[in-house]
């Protein structure tokens, strides 16, 4: 009898694309990574896992492969560990009668304006928003919202094209260099509108949740304005009960406004004077290391669960342990070619410290793009307090040099 197949629509690049497929693998699974451009994921060929190419911007295409390899051998399910390709997996798991989230809720989700809208009308905390398809909206939004103003895209990920805007020249810039993109940086089309919205105030927390049910909260640490790269994370993180009784039920009621009850999600908030205000709610998995978070400190494996769900099975969700996790990212500090890295050792030798990782390779071209793609590495301390693991974490990135060369 052959192996059941689980098929990831595309991945991350880094974080938890590996993660996923060696999750998969874990349970018995052989992962399949459908792609347009395989050579993008290293981990595929260094894993050895079975790769189809398939330009996956054509649902049909990808549906033709998929069918194909349930005709071949069983089919557990399809998944994307991608923000891009979530809709995609979820409307090809729902034409093969497999498990899977509404493929509605996802759409309603992946467009922020959408979102921003189905939210607001039940009533939940959200900044002042505008859409805007020119430059003259775009400016005439910021000025009835009031500077400062957030100006990004409606569908982006990782922060990519999100910044903070403090004068009219800037906002106006901004949405025209976002308005004159037509794909993203996956190559798919991108909508011809933008959002601006008001600047919330107050610290940003992201809650982790599976079949609607709240799994916990993390702190953000986040880079210099005018991004919104996320530097570090803290799990759990530490509230007040008034603080994290707030939070949950706006999240709670988030999700079930946006009708997200099926396996994961993600939501992003600002913890204001005024009380939460919703950022953006994901229907995925958090990136940048959250589920690993989640993992060291309660012993809840998201990435697993997630598997599971999508492949028929109950997620186990009870939690084991109770530790604190920090993760504090390793950023460039300026644009040039990577000649070397020191202090990993030291690093690495530091209480606490679970884990420290360069992506980035001697030789690489780096540079400061104020999204996601900044992260070069990452430390990851876990100790008995909160406090302790915070303190591990930025030792040992301080320990850590990137040596560039113009």
């Amino acid at each position: 009898m052959s192996v059941a197949r689980l098929i990831f629509i595309e991945s991350n690049t880094s974080g938890t694309g590996r993660l996923f497929a060696r999750a998969a693998a874990s349970q018995g699974f052989v992962p399949v990574l459908l792609a347009s451009n395989p050579a993008k994921y290293a981990y595929a060929t260094e894993d050895g896992l079975d790769v189809v190419n398939v330009d996956t911007q054509r649902g049909d295409a990808v549906l033709e492969a998929c069918r194909r390899i349930a005709a071949e051998s069983e089919l557990a399910g399809v998944t994307s560990s991608s923000e891009y390709f979530i809709e995609l997996a979820a409307t090809i798991a729902r034409e093969l009668r497999l498990p899977g989230p509404s493929p509605l809720a996802i759409n309603q989700c992946r467009d922020k304006h959408r979102q921003r809208i189905c939210l607001q009308q039940a009533g939940i905390g959200v900044p002042a928003f505008r859409s805007a398809n020119s430059m003259e909206e775009a400016v005439a939004a910021a000025n009835e919202i009031g500077l400062p103003v957030v100006v990004k895209p409606v569908s982006g990920s990782g922060s990519i094209g999100v910044k903070f805007c403090d004068d009219i020249r800037q906002a106006a810039a901004h949405a025209d260099e976002l308005l004159a993109q037509r794909e993203n940086e996956r190559g798919a089309p991108v909508p011809g509108y933008v959002l601006v919205e008001e600047v919330a105030i107050g610290a940003e927390y992201s809650v982790e949740s599976f079949d609607g049910e709240i799994i916990g909260i993390t702190r953000k640490h986040l880079g210099s304005l005018p991004y919104f790269v996320e530097t570090g994370h803290d799990y759990p993180a530490v509230l007040s009960n008034e603080e994290e009784s707030t939070i949950r039920a706006a999240v709670g009621a988030s999700l079930k406004a946006l009708g997200l009850t099926w396996g994961p999600t993600h939501c992003e908030l600002r913890l204001t004077s005024s009380g939460p205000k919703i950022i953006e709610v994901n229907p995925r998995l958090a990136g940048g290391y959250i589920p690993e978070l989640v993992r060291l400190a309660q012993g809840v494996d998201l990435i697993a669960e997630t598997i599971r769900a999508v492949s028929g099975m109950q997620a186990r969700l009870q939690k084991r342990a109770r530790r604190y996790a920090s993760l504090r990212f390793i950023l460039p500090g300026g644009e040039g070619k990577l000649a070397a890295v020191e202090g990993l050792e030291e690093a690495r030798s530091i209480s606490g410290i679970e884990s420290a990782a360069i992506y980035a390779r001697p030789g690489d071209h780096v540079q400061v793009r104020g999204d996601f793609r900044d992260r070069l590495g990452h430390v990851i301390a876990v100790t008995d307090n909160a406090s302790d693991s915070g303190k591990a974490a930025e030792l040992a990135r301080d320990k850590i040099r990137l040596l560039l060369e113009p």
